[in-house]
């Protein structure tokens, strides 16, 4: 079944907090001397990572952000440990700039819960305060796996999720679990794919390109940036490695078949690139640092 097109859909990437991790956890299997060529890394080894967001106005009528990025939630000194650069909640600075709020927001759909991809659901911390759930008007559309994941963690990742976020979510009345190809708050205008290998659950996005071509995908943690794009490479932080690398040729294989680009999370320096099948490897071309009020097939 062709899914429906999200033609006159408007785009834009958007920075959210940004954060500086170890390299050697990022690349996982890939030895330093490989990596620092891709991420040039700090003297404490750690290398400079985005939280990035995408903005789509006009998908199915709705004002749809996919995911919210690290925030600013976390106390200082949990802030310092995992390296959040800034204390304001950047996401939020970056919607202003194009004149809207997080009460402009429709919809918001998250690939998982780990607190990189979703902490920008909450207000930035404030000494004394509870957390608060931001996006008061939006449905929150998730993974019904990344969901029954996030509430029962392994002891593994149990670190990665916020243990106050999924109460407010539930309580919001606005959780709209997934468990297939479309959701009702999106229609046939996104198509969701699924991947367990850095999480159980974990939801990759496509805005629907027309006769399935084309189109944008949320790549979220599955290929977190462009030098992920190469299959064997993976993060320390996925649950099942080999798993990855054979969801990520499957997925690679069937994006470059239909010239869908990839819309990369994690990469500081790439947004979006287009994915070619070369002398035996997956590449990018086209890469671009950001889009602005962009067009689904610019």
């Amino acid at each position: 079944m062709i899914a429906q097109t999200a033609s006159n859909v408007i785009l834009d990437s958007l920075d959210g907090n940004s954060q500086k991790l170890d390299g050697g956890a990022m690349f996982g299997n890939a030895p330093r001397a490989m990596w620092e060529k891709w991420l040039t890394p700090e003297a404490d080894n750690r290398v400079p990572l985005a939280c990035r967001c995408l903005l789509a106005r006009g998908l199915n009528g709705k004002t749809v952000l996919f995911e919210t990025g690290i925030g600013a939630f976390f106390e200082p000194k949990m802030r310092e440990r995992f390296g959040v650069v800034e204390a304001n909640h950047c996401l939020l600075d970056a919607l202003a700039a194009l004149g809207l709020s997080d009460a402009d927001i429709d919809v918001v759909v998250l690939s998982h819960l780990h607190f990189d991809h979703a902490g920008g659901l909450l207000g930035a911390w404030e000494q004394g305060m509870p957390a608060r759930l931001l996006f008061p008007n939006a449905t929150f559309v998730v993974s019904d796996g990344c969901w029954q994941r996030a509430l029962a963690p392994h002891a593994r990742d149990r670190a990665s999720f916020i243990a106050d976020l999924q109460p407010l979510l539930e309580s919001s009345g606005r959780l709209e679990l997934v468990y297939g190809l479309h959701t009702p708050a999106l229609g046939k205008s996104v198509r969701f794919h699924y991947s367990d290998g850095h999480t159980p659950g974990l939801m990759l996005a496509e805005i629907c390109g027309e006769n399935d071509l084309g189109g944008i995908v949320f790549c979220a943690d599955l290929i977190p940036g462009a030098p992920w794009v190469n299959v064997p490479v993976t993060m320390g932080y996925d649950r099942f490695p080999e798993l990855l690398v054979d969801e990520k040729r499957a997925f690679l294989t069937d994006k470059a078949a239909r010239n869908v680009r990839l819309f990369f999370t994690h990469d500081p320096k790439i947004a979006i690139a287009s994915v070619l099948f070369q002398h035996g490897k997956f590449v990018v071309d086209n890469p671009a640092a950001n889009l602005q009020s962009a067009s689904l097939d610019a």
